[in-house]
């Protein structure tokens, strides 16, 4: 069983002992920022919708990126990331085993980098998966991606023999994956909120969720799609009248906070 999630926004950009490995598609990753060094700021703001400041600090990330990084200015993607999603997946508090499972079973699809395994080495940036980049390939990241991602993921997922990927990225990168192409049985899990019985998904709630989904397979070792239906993480229960095999629905209770 494979599973995949987003990145983040957000950065923890701390020191960590840990071995990296070079992501798959370092060579795209440099050819993007390079394309995106030559923006403007004012390209950048409009891009991806920034401020001022976060556009003058993702243009200095740009101009910085090195096609050959030191260890010093890169971090192990699955801990670098330090969004909503990596507050369910907890990827510091994996023990040794643990992350050695996930750097075969888990991915973490990537607008720069297309896909990246955990412990794979990034630097800092920020380029979402839905930004209407410009390259030779198209007028977008998703036209420059095309099927590399599901092509990746079919690669890995015969080299772990799994025949099921669990989709826990959100709509906007999983976009980028062409489904017909997968040869991988697909599952996209769903989490609500029971909030005076009208059952609704809430953004920030159902970030978090999809990354304590990724940690429970990766702490699991899952394989078995029936297993993901006693995941109980957070409070959620599967609730089997509102699911189907594709899509199972994890409901718990309202809580706004």
């Amino acid at each position: 069983m494979l599973v995949v999630i987003s990145p983040a926004k957000k950065l923890d950009w701390a020191v960590r002992d840990v071995a990296v490995t070079q992501p798959d598609f370092q060579d795209d990753a440099i050819r993007l920022a390079r394309t995106a060094r030559n923006l403007t700021l004012g390209d950048l703001k409009k891009l991806m919708d920034l401020s001022d400041d976060l556009a003058r600090l993702n243009r200095d990330r740009f101009r910085a990126f090195a096609d050959a990084p030191a260890a010093d200015v890169t971090r192990p993607a699955a801990l670098a990331f330090a969004g909503d999603t990596y507050q369910g997946l907890e990827a510091g508090s994996l023990d040794a085993e643990e992350m050695a499972w996930a750097q075969d079973h888990l991915r973490i699809l990537s607008g720069l980098y297309g896909v990246l395994r955990p412990l794979d080495a990034m630097q800092p940036y920020r380029l979402e998966m839905g930004s209407r980049l410009k390259t030779r390939r198209g007028k977008n990241l998703y036209e420059y991606w095309r099927d590399q991602l599901s092509k990746a993921l079919n690669v890995q997922g015969e080299a772990t023999n799994s025949q099921v990927l669990v989709n826990c990225a959100s709509q906007e990168y999983f976009g980028a994956v062409a489904p017909k192409a997968l040869k991988l049985k697909l599952i996209t899990p769903v989490f609500m909120e029971d909030k005076d019985d009208q059952p609704k998904v809430v953004s920030f709630f159902a970030k978090r969720a999809r990354g304590a989904m990724a940690r429970y397979v990766i702490q699991n070792r899952l394989r078995d799609p029936e297993d993901l239906l006693e995941f109980d993480s957070g409070g959620y229960a599967y609730q089997p009248k509102l699911s189907t095999p594709e899509k199972p629905v994890f409901l718990r209770p309202y809580a706004n906070k």
